[in-house]
């Protein structure tokens, strides 16, 4: 039965009460709630009323009034007024008009009023909400927590939803509160939301309130219980409990007494549980109404109330105590209290669970009780329902008396209750799954990003679908309205993303299970463009190709192309291209419409990037017949002998050339002395990609290769494709015709971006930065070095992170915001106006580690002539660097020089330094060092002078040495005294005034204290002793008194004095070795003579003579006397010579005479034989008892034949129970078998049948025995 929920504050303030009206009248029912405004309905057999001529609903303020008229029969049901989520029930009971009068229209005196209770709230198979806004339109303020609005307790039907709602005000919250759900104290109801629970929420910007709830759907029993709503905020926690009732499906029945004590049914569906102590107190008002003839109906004399109260739970004693007329209870459940400590062993069980198993996630348990009979039915339940057999995951096994539930596969579905059912015991226990830790196999990686860029951390985790806490700089990260964070699994693989990064972002993360923690850095830097390489003015011909392109520093930025301010819009002769960081716009086919100032604008960038074309026009003039070589250089610009080119892009020289008849040209590659380098008039079949030029015809026209010329009929073109550094000299050109030569220098330049730089090096290591160095890149392509780009990342990481978005122009920098204790590399890269370098080699790993703080609490412990004694703390920060020691140095005063007080580093947290000059006056200072290097020094304020500090001398002697010191024979002795006192004292020990002996007794001196130690203590080592302290003419004394003790001896000269009647007077003297202590007492026992067992008569007996009274007359006795001090009784005991005799009386007894009883009787079985039916092949025995005087003969017979002289049978006689073993029977060993009792009085016989069934198993094996039975 669930447990009996808290009552609910009720919207009523005066509620309806059971009315008796005669049929014909009108009844009105009143009721009045607690603010107005607040919506009321009434109900009639649980179906809302609507207003019409029989029924009439007033609402005033907030008093509400239903008034039914022309009141009938059919009217006789239960009624009910619903305001928000509190439901009240009333009935109207209607009698019939009495003959003799004339009833007329009144209103109906109110019959005794049925026990109020706070309703909880309303029951509905549809939906039911507790606690809802439209129920409290104010939101009482909670004074202490963080509730606006707390859940409340509710009840619900099997199979019905309800919603519990929890309210937080938002106005002094930063950002939104995290709220969790449980049921019971540890069940986490955020990891079952599916079918049967949805948790939701939501925020009221106008009120700042934000609303929490748990919708319940389709309620079974396995849902009643405890729940608990835990809200917190970075700085602020609350909590608040409710609990939920289910009630069983309604059935209906008619409302007796009892029903007071049960939840209603049909027609009641909305009932809840009642105080039973206030139906106490007006169960005379549930009498009135009905028969009370019938409410006695039942009889409960036979009822065994304690029985019912040993079985029931504690919430239902109040329920039995007023359904049995209990008036006593708490009396009652005293001495139920002490019944329950007495029950009786289970007689179920021979083995119950234990109270509690554990299993990790993932393994198998085998829940494991034993049972007393074999053969009983055994029943598992979880949580109350009975367990299935469902595949692999349950297995049940019944091993003899062991019955076995293995759970295979445990995950936290099975953290439950689980009972084993044997008849009417259980045997309960609880399963604990525990969660193995969940640990991070790849860690979270830095990242910088720019402004508006998407962040995605990633890390792997052990565990598939497991649950991390992201943190900010210390602070939960949780999903916000804007959903600016959104986690994310996939498998093991978690993520933290963040959409639209801003400079906020900035910080660092990390995710935490309950096995690992990881933290990475997040940069966010503002957009910065760069322009690694911008557009160059472009000088083309007629028909030829003209391409503008520039490189800037972001890949993903667009942008548009201009023309004289207007926008480039692409055909099939412009080309517009974006590949990575580079855009071209290429033009085909050059036309003088061509000319124009071209720009490139990057899209979101305040950037112009701009170049001229310039058309370039050839004009043919007219040359004579015979017309000398001449190249036309003076139309290729201002440099026209300097051309430029970027490495890997092509370059194309177009050489205008004129000559009558047409000139050869020859390419040659000389070096800046003019020295010819290559000649290329001779060769005919230089390499494809040698930079050798033929002036061969067949050279001329070749179209293949890196390097090659192209002849027209009045220019030439010297092409190289991807320009590369060994493509850079001062390449001639030579025109010949039998008319004359020419000949023109023409100087390439080749541009590329730099070398990488060699790897940087780090130095300057501190707690979260260190200082990178670096060298220029030996080659800079070309073009002046503009800057550097710094990266680094983790060791264990692949992942670098750029340090600097603005170019670095010196050759150092300080890289910040680590973390301590990881392992970093660096890298750099160089840029020059071309672009940006490969990446230089890592650095060497290094740690970023602090040296510790300066040690605490640094003092001078102790100064003698030459020795100081220095002691401290450790430093308050030792940081991720550890600690490796201490160092101890010390100046004199006035220098500067420090000098090291002892040799290396020391792990202690105190130091003596030795060897020091008496007289000198020093200053001590300290530091913590550890692989970062030194700390701070902590320093002595002022000088300390080497020089012993006079001190008195004076022991301190402990409190138990200023009494007498009492030890055993035997034991150890080990005595210390502290003292004070320097220079270092003379310590001097005396006994009884002279000097111990070296050899007996050891004495061991420090500068702190004395010892005296003695190994075995013996009787003589007792006495005073007297320690002195001497230092020049000072001393101290003290005195020790040490008592060794031993067992004393027996007494002496025991006497028996006299003997009298059933006393023996004794006398004795004390004993000749006391043991050197007091003697306490003494023992004194007797024995009898005849026994000789030993039995105290007096313990711890003062006096030397005492009289032992009780003795046994006829007896004699001896007695003996031992000696008791502080270590116990003596060895061995005086022992009286002679016994002491208890004379006997002079009366003679005289037995009495009796008749001699005649004890004869004939036989008689007490027991009868048993009719048995036994498996063929196994052992059987046939019992029976009998009784009889004087002891019977005893026959078995089977079947009137006489077994004695059979071996297949034994007989056995055992206290009269008799016994016939048949060993092995067969089916014709049945039959009837009979026991004969005889004696000399008589005789008496039984008999019983005995049928042997054949074995299934022989059976099947001996088809011969089975045809015979059949």
């Amino acid at each position: 039965m669930p447990e009996p929920v808290k009552k609910t504050v009720s919207a009523f303030t005066k509620k309806p009460k059971t009315t008796e009206v005669t049929a014909g009248n009108t009844a009105v029912f009143e009721a009045e709630t607690e603010k107005s405004g607040i919506k009321v309905k009434w109900q009639r057999a649980g179906t809302e009323i609507t207003e019409s001529e029989k029924y009439v609903i007033k609402t005033e303020g907030n008093k509400h009034s239903l008034t039914i008229n022309n009141v009938g029969k059919e009217d006789d049901v239960t009624y009910a007024v619903i305001a928000g989520s509190s439901k009240v029930k009333f009935e109207l009971k209607v009698k019939e008009p009495e003959k003799s009068e004339t009833v007329t229209p009144a209103e109906a005196a109110p019959a005794p009023a049925a026990p109020e209770s706070p309703a909880p709230p309303a029951e509905s198979s549809q939906n039911t909400e507790v606690s809802s806004a439209e129920t409290h339109p104010e939101e009482p303020l909670d004074p202490i927590g963080l509730f606006v609005a707390r859940p409340q307790d509710g009840e619900v039907t099997v199979g019905g939803n309800i919603t519990f709602t929890a309210k937080v005000a938002g106005e002094s919250l930063l950002k939104k509160p995290s709220v969790k759900w449980f049921k019971g104290k540890w069940m986490d109801l955020g990891s079952k939301v599916g079918k049967h629970l949805q948790l939701h929420d939501s925020y009221d910007r106008n009120t700042k309130v934000y609303t929490f709830e748990m919708e319940i759907i389709e309620a079974n029993m396995t849902f009643a219980g405890g729940y608990r709503c835990e809200v917190s905020t970075k700085d602020k926690f609350d909590s608040s409990n409710f609990s939920l009732t289910v009630n069983e499906a309604p059935v209906s029945g008619d409302l007796d007494i009892r029903a007071a004590f049960r939840r209603t049914t049909e027609g009641h569906d909305d009932g809840a549980e009642f105080n039973f102590s206030s139906l106490l107190k007006k169960r005379d008002s549930f009498l009135r109404p009905s028969n009370r003839g019938e409410g006695k109906s039942e009889s409960q004399s036979d009822v065994d109330v304690w029985d019912i109260l040993r079985k029931a739970p504690p919430t239902e004693y109040e329920k039995i105590a007023f359904q049995y007329g209990i008036t006593d209870l708490r009396g009652m459940l005293k001495r139920l209290k002490r019944i329950k400590k007495e029950e009786k062993k289970s007689t179920a069980f021979l083995k119950k669970l234990d109270p509690a198993y554990q299993v990790d996630k993932g393994q198998k348990i085998k829940l494991m009780v034993e049972v007393a009979n074999p053969d009983a039915d055994v029943k598992w339940l979880k949580n109350g329902q009975e367990i299935q057999v469902s595949g692999s995951k349950y297995i049940f096994e019944a091993v003899g008396n062991k019955r076995i539930l293995t759970i295979n596969h445990c995950s936290l579905a099975d953290d439950a209750a689980y009972e084993c059912v044997v008849g009417d015991e259980k045997s309960f226990t609880e399963l604990f799954v525990k969660e193995p830790p969940i640990l991070i196999t790849h860690p979270l990686e830095d990242q910088m990003v720019m402004v508006g860029e998407r962040v995605e951390f990633e890390c792997e985790v052990s565990e598939e679908g497991a649950t991390v806490k992201w943190e900010k700089d210390g602070i939960e990260l949780t999903r916000e309205e804007t959903f600016k964070y959104r986690f994310k699994k996939d498998g093991k693989k978690q993520y933290l993303i963040i959409n639209e990064s801003t400079k906020e972002d900035s910080g660092h993360y990390t995710v935490k299970t309950n096995g690992g923690v990881s933290v990475a850095e997040l940069i966010v830097q503002e957009k910065k463009l760069e322009v690694y390489q911008s557009i160059a003015d472009l000088t083309v011909k007629a028909r030829d190709q003209a391409v503008f392109k520039c490189e800037v520093s972001d890949e993903n930025v667009k942008g548009i192309w201009l023309k004289n301010g207007k926008e480039v819009i692409p055909d099939e002769r412009i080309k517009i291209s974006h590949i990575g960081r580079i855009h071209k716009l290429t033009i085909e086919d050059v036309t003088p419409e061509d000319e124009a100032d071209y720009s490139f604008i990057p899209q979101g960038f305040a950037y112009n990037l701009s170049a001229k074309l310039q058309f370039l026009e050839v004009k043919i003039d007219f040359v004579p017949r015979e017309e000398p070589p001449k190249i036309h250089l003076d139309c290729l610009g201002q440099s026209p002998d300097t051309i430029v080119v970027v490495a890997g892009n092509k370059l194309r020289l177009d050489v205008p050339v004129s000559g009558d008849p047409t000139p050869t040209v020859i390419w040659q590659k000389v070096n800046k002395r003019n020295d010819l380098l290559r000649n290329s008039d001779d060769s005919m079949t230089p390499s494809e990609n040698s930079s050798d030029l033929n002036t061969d015809n067949k050279l001329l026209f070749e179209s293949e290769g890196r390097v090659r010329v192209e002849m027209h009929e009045d220019h030439c073109v010297f092409i190289i494709e991807g320009a590369e550094k060994e493509d850079e000299g001062v390449y001639r050109v030579i025109l010949k015709n039998p008319v004359g030569e020419d000949k023109a220098d023409i100087t390439v330049k080749v541009i590329d971006v730099p070398d990488p730089p060699e790897a940087p090096t780090i130095s300057n290591i501190g707690e979260d930065y260190c200082t990178v160095h670096w060298q220029p890149p030996k080659y800079d392509g070309g073009q002046p070095v503009l800057g550097y780009i710094l990266e680094r990342k983790k060791k264990k990481s692949y992942r670098w992170m750029r340090l600097n978005f603005d170019l670095l122009k010196e050759l150092t920098y300080e890289a910040k915001r680590m973390i301590e204790g990881v392992v970093y590399e660096m890298r750099i890269y160089a840029v020059n106006s071309i672009g940006m370098s490969r990446p230089s080699p890592a650095s060497q790993p290094f740690m970023p580690i602090a040296p510790p703080s300066e040690p605490t609490h640094f003092t001078v412990e102790d100064v003698s002539d030459s020795t100081v004694s220095l002691k401290w703390r450790p430093p308050e920060r030792i940081g991720a660097g550890g600690l490796d020691g201490y160092m101890v140095e010390y100046c004199k005063d006035g220098s500067t020089e420090w000098i090291p007080a002892l040799p290396g580093l020391t792990e202690r947290t105190s130091a003596l330094v030795k060897d020091l000059v008496t007289g000198d006056k020093l200053y001590f200072r300290i530091k913590a060092v550890n692989l970062a290097g030194e700390s701070a020094a902590a320093t002595i304020k002022e000088p300390v002078t080497i020089q012993e500090i006079l001190q008195r001398p004076k022991f301190w002697l402990p409190r138990h040495l200023r009494q007498t010191l009492v030890k055993k024979v035997g034991e150890t002795i080990n005595i210390v005294i502290p003292f004070q006192g320097k220079p270092r004292p003379k310590i001097t020990w005396l006994k009884d005034g002279q000097t111990l002996d070296s050899k007996d007794v050891g004495i061991r001196n420090s500068s702190t204290d004395t010892i005296l130690f003695i190994r075995k203590a013996e009787l003589h080592h007792s006495g005073a002793y007297e320690v002195t302290l001497q230092i020049e003419n000072m001393s101290d004394k003290v005195a020790i008194t040490i008592q060794i003790i031993d067992k004393p001896g027996p007494p002496q000269n025991i006497k028996l004095v006299d003997v009298w009647g059933f006393n023996a007077a004794l006398e004795w003297s004390p004993p000749q070795d006391d043991g050197n202590a007091q003697i306490l007492g003494y023992t004194v026992q007797k024995a009898d003579k005849k026994t000789m067992e030993w039995y105290t008569v007096f313990d711890h007996y003062r006096r030397t003579n005492c009289i032992v009274s009780d003795l046994i007359m006829g007896n004699d006795y001896f007695f003996r006397i031992f000696s008791e001090n502080l270590c116990g009784l003596s060895e061995t005991a005086a022992t009286t010579k002679n016994p002491a005799h208890i004379q006997k009386t002079g009366t003679t007894y005289k037995p009495p005479c009796y008749k001699e009883h005649d004890f004869s009787e004939a036989p008689k079985f007490t027991h009868p034989l048993v009719n048995r039916s036994v498996i063929a092949g196994y052992n059987t025995t046939l019992s029976c008892a009998v009784r009889g005087i004087p002891k019977p003969k005893i026959f078995w017979f089977k079947n009137k034949m006489d077994l004695s002289g059979d071996a297949k049978y034994r007989m056995f006689s055992k206290q009269g129970v008799l016994t016939l073993e048949i060993r092995k029977p067969t089916p014709f060993d049945g039959g009837i078998y009979t026991c004969k009792a005889v004696n000399e009085c008589g005789e008496a016989e039984i008999e019983c049948r005995l049928d042997v069934r054949g074995n299934q198993m022989n059976l099947m094996h001996n088809p011969n025995t089975a045809r015979k039975r059949d």
